[in-house]
C-alpha cells in the first residue's frame, strides 16, 4: 500500500492506495490571507498541520485498519509557493503563495537586466512576472531583507513537509523547473535567483527515496516509523502520470485554477507563445497553460452571492449554452495563459434584468473552457505539435457533468474520465512504486470509466459562441491596457502590470 499527500493551494489531501484504488482518504483546508498590493500568504506551519489533519481524516474514514501495511509514502504539491526558513527549520514570516503578485516592479527590473522578459521565458521556460519566484526573492531583498538575512533555505510546501517526515532538506527536478530559477540543464540562473542562489535545496529525481519516516512524524500521522518516503513531484507532473496524458491526449485539470498540460519527449525551442515549459517527473518535458481561475471563480461567485458551489453548478445546468447572452472572463488575479496580461481582470458582459445566478455561473464555467481551448491551440501550433485527439480530465470537477460536457463541446474533443478524480494523487502513487520497486497498476487502480463525446450540434453552437467570447476577451484586455490594438494571444505575451485583486478557492485540487 502507498500513502500519497497532495498539498494543493487550498486543500491538503491524503490517500491510502491499494491495488484496487483508494482504501481511505482525508482532506484538510489551508487558510489563505489576501492583502493589498497583490499579497497572497499562508501560515507555513499549516502545511504540516494540514498534512496531519488530512491523515487523521483518512483514519476516521476507515484507514486505521490498513495503515500498518503501508509500504511507501510520496507527495505532490502546488508549485512556486515558498517560505524562508532558518537553520532550525522555523518559518521566517508567512509563506508566499504562487498567486501572490506583489513583485511586479522587481519583475520588470529583473527582465530589463536579463535582456527582456521573453529572454527569461526562453531561458527558464517560465514567465517572469510579479508572481515569479525570482521577482518575489528580489522583493524580499528590498522590502524585508531581515527575512533573507536570517534564512537558511527557501522551501516549497512539499519540501518543508518532506523535512518534517524525514529530516532531509531536498527538492525535486519538477519543482525546481517550475520555479523559473533554473535553465533547461537544471542549473540555477544566478542573474534571476539573486540572493536565493545559496538558499535553494538540491533537486533530485522525482522517484528518489529521500529518507525514512521519523518516529515523531509517524506518530503524528498514524503510520509506522521507517516507511520509505519518495520525494514526489509538482502537481501537474503527477497529474500527467495519473491521467495517462500524452501529446495526443493532453491533461486538463480543474482545481483552484485550471491547467492544460502536454507531455513531450523534447523541449520545444523556442518555447511556444502563451505557455510555459517544465520538466516531467519521469523525464521529458511538459508544455503547460496555467489559467487564472477555475474553481476559485465559482467560489468567488458563491461568496458574493451567498450560494455554495454545488448550488451554483446546479443552477448553471439550468442555463442554456451561451448563458442566455452572458459572457465572462475568468481572470481573477490577472489573465494568465495564454494571454499573460496581469492588468486584465475578470468580467461579466451582457447582463440584463432577466439574467439570474445560474447564467453567471454558466458563463464562468464556459469562460474557463474558452481559455483551455486557447491554450490547446497555442500548444498544438508548435513546429512539432499535433492536434489532440482527446482530453484526459483531472480534478474534482470531473465528477460534475456540466464542466466535462462544456469542455468537450468547446474544444470539440472527447473527454476521458477515470474512476477517481485525484490524478495528482494517483501520479504520486506511480512515483512511489517506481521509487521503492512496488507493483502498482495505474489502469487497474484508477480505470477509465467514461468518455464524454461532444455532440456535433453543440460543438457548432459553441464555435459560434466562442467567436463572440474572443471579441469580449480582447475587448477586456484592450480596456485594461488602454490601447486599441490587441494581438491574438498566441502572438506572444506582453509584460504584465500589477494586479489588485486575488482569487479564492473552490472545487480545488
Amino acid at each position: 500500500m502507498i500513502v500519497t499527500v497532495d498539498l494543493g493551494t487550498s486543500v491538503t489531501k491524503a490517500v491510502v492506495w491499494g491495488d484496487d484504488g483508494p482504501l481511505a482518504s482525508g482532506r484538510a483546508e489551508v487558510a489563505t490571507r489576501f492583502a493589498d498590493g497583490g499579497r497572497v500568504e499562508q501560515d507555513a506551519r499549516d502545511w504540516w498541520t494540514s498534512t496531519v489533519d488530512a491523515m487523521a481524516a483518512a483514519v476516521r474514514g476507515g484507514g486505521a485498519s490498513v495503515l500498518g501495511g503501508v509500504d511507501a509514502m510520496c507527495l505532490s504539491a502546488a508549485r512556486q509557493s515558498f517560505v524562508p526558513v532558518d537553520a532550525s527549520m522555523r518559518p521566517i514570516g508567512p509563506g508566499l503563495v504562487w498567486s501572490d503578485r506583489r513583485a511586479t516592479a522587481e519583475a520588470l527590473a529583473l527582465a530589463a537586466s536579463f535582456g527582456g522578459a521573453e529572454s527569461a521565458r526562453q531561458a527558464t521556460g517560465m514567465v517572469l512576472d510579479g508572481a515569479a519566484m525570482a521577482a518575489k526573492i528580489a522583493w524580499l531583498a528590498v522590502h524585508q531583507p531581515e527575512r533573507l538575512s536570517e534564512c537558511r533555505w527557501l522551501l516549497s510546501p512539499r519540501d518543508l513537509v518532506v523535512w518534517h517526515l524525514t529530516g532531509a532538506v531536498v527538492s525535486d527536478v519538477t519543482m525546481a523547473s517550475a520555479s523559473g530559477l533554473y535553465d533547461p540543464f537544471g542549473e540555477v540562473v544566478a542573474e534571476l535567483a539573486g540572493p536565493g542562489v545559496a538558499l535553494l535545496p538540491d533537486a533530485v529525481a522525482s522517484t528518489t527515496v529521500v529518507g525514512e519516516l521519523r518516529p515523531r512524524a509517524a506518530t503524528a500521522l498514524g503510520l509506522r516509523p521507517g516507511v520509505p518516503v519518495v520525494v514526489g513531484a509538482g502537481d501537474r507532473a503527477c497529474e500527467v502520470l495519473g491521467a495517462d496524458a500524452s501529446d495526443a491526449q493532453p491533461m486538463v485539470s480543474w482545481g483552484t485554477t485550471a491547467n492544460v498540460t502536454v507531455p513531450t519527449g523534447t523541449r520545444p525551442d523556442p518555447v511556444p507563445d502563451g505557455v510555459v515549459v517544465t520538466t516531467g517527473a519521469l523525464g521529458g518535458w511538459q508544455i503547460e497553460g496555467g489559467l487564472s481561475a477555475a474553481g476559485s471563480f465559482l467560489a468567488w461567485l458563491g461568496r458574493v452571492s451567498g450560494s455554495d458551489v454545488d448550488s451554483l453548478v446546479a443552477a448553471a445546468g439550468a442555463s442554456p449554452p451561451g448563458a442566455r447572452g452572458v459572457t465572462a472572463t475568468p481572470w481573477l488575479g490577472g489573465a494568465r495563459a495564454p494571454w499573460w496580461r496581469d492588468a486584465a481582470r475578470g468580467a461579466f458582459v451582457g447582463i440584463d434584468f432577466d439574467h439570474d445566478l445560474g447564467d453567471l455561473a454558466r458563463a464562468a464555467i464556459e469562460s474557463v473552457a474558452y481559455d483551455v481551448a486557447r491554450c490547446l491551440e497555442s500548444i498544438s501550433r508548435r513546429p512539432d505539435g499535433h492536434a489532440p485527439q482527446s482530453l484526459a480530465a483531472s480534478g474534482q470537477a470531473t465528477r460534475l457533468g456540466l464542466w466535462v460536457d462544456v469542455l468537450a463541446a468547446v474544444t470539440g474533443l472527447p473527454v476521458i474520465r477515470r474512476r477517481w478524480s485525484d490524478a495528482a494523487s494517483c501520479g504520486a502513487a506511480v512515483l512511489a512504486s517506481r521509487g521503492v520497486g512496488l507493483a502498482f497498476d495505474r489502469d487497474h487502480a484508477d480505470p477509465v470509466v467514461g468518455r464524454n463525446e461532444p455532440g456535433p450540434s453543440l460543438v457548432e453552437r459553441y464555435r459560434e459562441l466562442r467567436r463572440h467570447g474572443e471579441r469580449v476577451a480582447r475587448g477586456i484586455v484592450a480596456l485594461a491596457e488602454e490601447g486599441p490594438e490587441v494581438p491574438e494571444p498566441d502572438q506572444g505575451p506582453e509584460r504584465p502590470e500589477l494586479p489588485d485583486r486575488r482569487d479564492r478557492d473552490g472545487l480545488s485540487n
